[in-house]
Order: structure tokens, then sequence, then C-alpha cells
């Protein structure tokens, strides 16, 4: 018979894999980026994972010890830092990136990582059992699907820098 325990347990220890995996890929990936943008963004995602890991590992311990889901301090900015980030220094390069394939490979797949993440932990929120843990599942979820954004943000400028410049650019084009 599996427990609850057994069930928060099994589904932070999927979390932990997740977010690890999700860095990992990250860290490989800025470090193959033939782009200033690329790494920056790619570190800051891989920063942002290593948070996500740290906080369910506390969560893991907690639960294992027979304890109620704690209240675990995690404020994410819903995607502002990183999507400044993004915004500056597209502005800063402007219409001059050259896309690589391994690269536009690598957001490929981390789209779709963020995008298994956001709905891994919409399911948890619903599932949830305890207030703390439906708030802290829906958070994440939310940081995830502005990763996955941002993401794609990013894969758009790279693949057409000067179309995704007419698209966030609309009102300097449309006399707005």
């Amino acid at each position: 018979m599996v427990t609850e325990q057994d069930r928060i347990l099994a589904a932070l220890r999927v979390a932990i894999e997740m977010e690890t995996e999700g860095r990992e890929c990250y860290l490989q990936a800025s470090q193959e980026s033939g782009n200033e943008l690329g790494r920056k963004l790619l570190q800051s995602l891989a920063y942002e994972e290593d948070l996500h890991q740290k906080k369910f590992e506390e969560i893991y311990r907690a639960i294992s010890g027979k304890e109620a889901w704690p209240k675990v301090e995690f404020r994410p900015d819903a995607g502002k830092g990183l999507r400044d980030l993004f915004d500056r220094t597209c502005h800063a390069i402007g219409i001059n990136i050259k896309p690589e394939t391994t690269e536009l490979d690598a957001v490929q797949t981390a789209i779709g990582k963020e995008g298994k993440s956001y709905d891994f932990y919409k399911r948890q929120s619903k599932n949830a059992v305890y207030e703390a843990e439906r708030e802290f599942y829906e958070a994440l979820a939310a940081e995830e699907r502005e990763h996955e954004l941002v993401l794609l943000d990013y894969y758009e400028y790279f693949t057409d820098p000067v179309g995704w410049f007419v698209k966030k650019e609309r009102s300097a084009v449309d006399g707005g």
C-alpha cells in the first residue's frame, strides 16, 4: 500500500532529478554557446534550476523525517530577472547574431524539458494534500512556464532576429 508520504517522496525524487538534469543541460549548452546572449541566458537558467533542486532537497529531508510539507521560502520573480536579462542582451547584440545548429537543437530540447516540468508541477499541485505543497508547485509551474517562454523567444530571436525585433518593437513600426 502506497502512503501519502510515499507518493510525495516519489514526486520529490522525480522533481530533483528533473531539476538536476535541467541544470546540467543548461551548463553544457552555455559552455557550447557561440554567443554572449546564449551563454548568459543558459547560465541564468542553470542557476535557477539549481535553486529549485536545493528547495526540493530541503522539502525531501523534511518529508523523509515524517514532517508535514514545510513552509519553504521561495519567492520566484515570475521570470522578470530572466526576461530583463534577455531583453537587455538582445538589444545590445541587435540583429548580428548567427545561429548554430547545435545551439538551436539544445534550445529546442530545453523548451521540451521546461514544458514537461511545467506539466509535472501542475499535476502535482492538483494532487497536493498540503496548502504549502500546492502553493510551492504552482509557483514552480509558473516559473518553468516563464523559462519555456523565454526559451521560445530566444529561439525566435536566434532564427529570425529581424522578425523578432519587428514583432517586439511593433510600436516603432506601426507608429503606436
